[in-house]
């Protein structure tokens, strides 16, 4: 029986971590550059690392050890170098990989499915079930597919102008977040020790 409550609960929680939105001015990039992402991609292999995550999640990171912090930084580096991308127009995440290639990184980790939303999925399992936190991550996933598939009308109706503004802004906006990922991960690690 699946309770309502906390699939919205979780739906919200997982929509303001994954915040894909936001990521509208990196996804016009991404494809005006050449480096397509492809919708059902990226929402599915995103769902798959989410639901994988959800149960082996902290037992993959003790394999490797490393810790969630440790993690959180590594996908924070992957952000400024997309955010410093986006700000200063120079290419860092070169386009030399196969076809599709920018559907799994930069999009699917660390933007969709980052350290931030990875390790909240662990954090929902204190206050949801197993089955709600499931239900979230797919109804978010098919928000997720939805933007990407139709990031061309939103491209229309900002207009050239309105996406090189927001490429801009979003991109100052996640160098403050990653910057802020690493702060917080950070003192947790040195504070740990």
């Amino acid at each position: 029986m699946l309770n309502f409550r906390e699939i919205l609960t979780a739906f919200m929680v997982l929509f303001a971590v994954i915040d894909i939105t936001g990521s509208i001015p990196i996804i016009v990039d991404l494809n005006s550059n050449g480096r397509k992402v492809q919708a059902g991609k990226a929402a599915s292999i995103a769902f798959g690392l989410m639901v994988l995550f959800l149960f082996m999640g902290e037992g993959l990171l003790r394999i490797f050890n490393v810790d969630i912090a440790s993690f959180a930084i590594a996908g924070a580096i992957i952000l400024i170098a997309l955010a410093v991308e986006m700000t200063f127009n120079i290419e860092i995440f070169k386009n030399d990989g196969p076809s599709g290639h920018s559907t799994i990184v930069p999009m699917v980790f660390p933007l969709i499915a980052g350290a931030g939303t990875l390790t909240t999925t662990l954090s929902l399992r204190a206050e949801c079930s197993t089955a709600s936190i499931i239900a979230a991550m797919a109804l978010n996933m098919v928000v997720v597919y939805l933007v990407i598939r139709n990031v061309n009308l939103m491209e229309r109706l900002l207009g050239k102008g309105g996406i090189y503004v927001l490429r801009k802004f979003f991109g100052v906006i996640l160098l403050a977040m990653s910057v802020k990922l690493i702060a917080t991960n950070l003192t947790q690690l040195l504070g740990g020790h």
